[in-house]
């Protein structure tokens, strides 16, 4: 029993650190913004349901901490709706009661009568809060411990695979695919599991001439010791690995900024990219995570990273530096997809935004308790979906059913 105990901790701990601070920053972009604006605001949140710790600070804000750890919130004044998105007679209502309760001047204070420009750049502010948490986990990283590079050098090709019927040979180096330059073998590595059954174009060095190459990555399921087994896009090769190929970078705070701009803006376009080929159904959405496997993962992260320590300094550092890395790509996902228009979500408001500047008046009631509710639908349907996944991958149903 106690053994259980601690390897759901294990679990749980480390993710319950990265969503609160992904979800804790999210949240900060949309009450700073709004705080600059001199909106008025009720509450604070990370997470939801009963309080464990609540405070009322000397603006009159509450902060609370719920004990649902999937997500948080910031009330604004005046929200009587879920969607917090009041139409025209529900507005002359609010601004009515208002001005009885507190006087005409009261009204400028409230969210939903600020000029549209700044309730969007308000809603706007989480997702890129986000954005900016990713360049700023991955700009300190890299400013801290540098980088270990390992140039895109192909040391071997398997007989029959993609990579040797597209031509590719030990010694190539391989300086562009898919139209992108490549700087890295991981930068490689992720634009290939992505493209599987796509060809793509590889331009390489091969002794002193450039060449072009056609090659299509194919299916594989492959071990990964966080993700376990999972199935990717491979060409085939091994990268050359002698102590002599790796390279060690160093950076200047400069440098570490410009590698956490590009870090987090090649997570977010592989991330569109990969959801886009999900849509049009030419990949299985069965990588698809939630909170489970969102859990999973750090815990899995967060082991690795102190495998190897001498010291329970050690452990703890590498273990805080993998979460680290895993904060920052989780931040870019959950950034992205509160940017999708789905009601619901920060995109959705921003849809409606887009609406009231052509129409010159809010989406009507019925309108948007229609366009909630088919966004509720979504989003628990995709949860449900994902989370259906990270029961199969947990083996949960096998386990049930006494299959080994």
């Amino acid at each position: 029993m106690i053994d259980f105990v601690l390897s759901a901790l294990s679990f749980i701990v480390p993710f319950v650190l990265v969503l609160g601070l992904v979800v804790t920053i999210h949240e900060l972009g949309h009450f700073l913004a709004a705080k600059s604006f001199g909106v008025a605001i009720d509450r604070f949140s990370i997470g939801f349901g009963k309080a464990m710790a609540a405070w009322t600070d000397k603006s009159g804000v509450e902060w609370r901490v719920g004990w649902i750890p999937l997500g948080g919130y910031v009330r604004f004044s005046g929200d009587e709706n879920a969607a917090s998105l009041p139409d025209q007679e529900s507005l002359d209502s609010l601004r009515q009661d208002v001005e009885r309760r507190e006087g005409p001047e009261a009204v400028n204070r409230y969210f939903h009568f600020k000029p549209l420009w700044q309730r969007a750049i308000v809603v706007a502010a989480g997702p890129f809060a986000n954005f900016a948490l990713a360049i700023v986990l991955f700009a300190a990283l890299l400013m801290s411990f540098g980088s270990l590079v390992l140039p895109a050098k192909v040391g071997t090709v398997e007989a029959g695979s993609p990579a040797a019927r597209a031509g590719l040979k030990a010694g190539d180096l391989i300086l562009e695919a898919a139209g992108e330059r490549i700087k890295t073998f991981d930068q490689l590595s992720t634009i290939i599991q992505v493209r599987a059954n796509v060809p793509m174009d590889l331009v390489v060095r091969r002794g002193e001439r450039d060449l072009t190459l056609r090659a299509t990555p194919e299916w594989r399921l492959r071990p990964d010791p966080i993700a376990g087994e999972r199935r990717t896009g491979v060409l085939g090769f091994a990268p050359a690995q002698a102590p002599s190929d790796f390279i060690r970078v160093r950076y200047s705070p400069i440098e570490a900024v410009g590698g956490g701009v590009e870090r987090t803006w090649g997570t977010l376009r592989t991330t569109v990219y990969y959801l886009g080929r999900m849509v049009t159904g030419q990949v299985s959405a069965d990588q698809l995570s939630g909170p489970l496997g969102i859990a999973r993962i750090s815990g899995k992260v967060a082991q690795a990273g102190a495998e190897g320590a001498s010291s329970t300094g050690e452990m703890l550092l590498g273990s805080a530096v993998n979460l680290l890395q895993l904060a920052a790509f989780v931040s870019v996902s959950i950034g992205f997809m509160n940017l999708l228009p789905v009601p619901v979500l920060d995109g959705g408001h921003l849809l409606f935004y887009a609406y009231e500047a052509v129409a010159r008046r809010p989406v009507a009631a019925k309108v948007q308790a229609a366009g909630y509710r088919v966004g509720l639908a979504l989003l628990l349907g995709l949860m449900l979906f994902a989370t259906w996944n990270d029961l199969q991958q947990l083996r949960v149903f096998k386990f049930l059913g006494g299959v080994s």
